[in-house]
């Protein structure tokens, strides 16, 4: 189990409250459809069903250990579809995973299910860069025994294994990882801990969204030429022990003392460690189709 550091006073955290609400049944995110045993048993969840705290933390383990991040859809030129039906079929029931916008409405609907006060936010990706970019990142606010908690499932393989609390400078630590969140003007920032210090993931801001926000951001990371996900096969997952990252067919896997390995893959290895590596289920035409991808890049 993670560990929480720097326990603020609750009064002493900024007030970003400003930002909209989302409340267990809003129909507007339709988490009223989802099948929660369905989605329960896929990430191996059988715990409490209270909206506590240790609740909370478990369920995102769950969610990251069960479910990968990955851009099959949009490297075969499918789209991503952010419906909740949609989300339903492709990470619960034929075990694919997704990336960050589909990660987290699943996760929000769940937490909502369960009776969590969930807010959606989007945020700017950074990964150490100071440019700004446009919001391609999905993310939670989630209220827990009293307190507010930044709750991401989906940023892959840096991505928090727990949720952090919204607490200006209070930090969890997960195996050998650690995590804090900052503040910066009006907005917050997600950090990991480098071995040269403390690295920018994110960035957001506490301000009102609705689904069609959604739907743009998306939308142009599934489609745009600038967008990362655009082209090339990305896959991730992070455990308490090791992170791992496919991109296109180089392997990388990193361990919380820095070290890290990078194999160079065939068509057929990539293919068998998005199965075997990443746990992600693909049908036999969906493999033949990302091993013709790789194999034309």
């Amino acid at each position: 189990m993670g560990s929480v550091e720097n326990a603020v006073r609750p009064d002493t955290q900024p007030d970003f409250r400003p930002g909209g609400q989302s409340v267990p049944g809003n129909s507007s995110w339709g988490a009223e459809s989802l099948d929660l045993d369905a989605y329960l048993g896929r990430i191996g969840y059988d715990g409490p069903r209270d909206a506590g705290a240790e609740t909370l933390r478990a369920l995102q383990r769950a969610h990251v250990a069960a479910v990968a991040f990955e851009n099959v859809d949009v490297v075969l030129g499918r789209g991503v579809s952010l419906e909740p039906a949609d989300l339903q079929r492709k990470l619960v029931l034929a075990g694919r995973g997704g990336y960050c916008f589909e990660h987290n409405l699943l996760f929000a609907a769940a937490l909502e299910r369960l009776g969590f006060p969930v807010t959606r936010f989007l945020g700017r990706v950074r990964r150490g860069s100071d440019r700004i970019r446009y919001r391609a990142h999905a993310l939670l606010r989630v209220e827990a025994d009293g307190r507010r908690w930044l709750a991401d499932a989906g940023f892959g393989d840096e991505g928090v294994l727990e949720p952090v609390p919204l607490v200006a400078g209070a930090g969890i630590e997960v195996g050998g990882w650690r995590w804090r969140v900052v503040t910066e003007g009006d907005q917050w920032v997600l950090q990991s801990l480098h071995g040269d210090g403390w690295f920018d993931l994110y960035s957001f801001r506490e301000e009102r969204h609705f689904p069609v926000d959604f739907e743009v951001s998306n939308y142009y990371t599934a489609h745009s030429g600038r967008s990362t996900f655009v082209g090339r096969l990305i896959a991730m997952r992070g455990t308490a022990d090791v992170r791992y990252l496919l991109r296109g067919r180089e392997l990388t896997s990193t361990r919380p003392d820095g070290c890290s390995r990078r194999t160079e893959l065939t068509g057929e290895q990539a293919v068998a460690a998005l199965r075997d590596t990443f746990r992600i289920r693909l049908t036999e035409e969906e493999e033949s189709l990302v091993l013709r991808h790789l194999q034309s890049c």
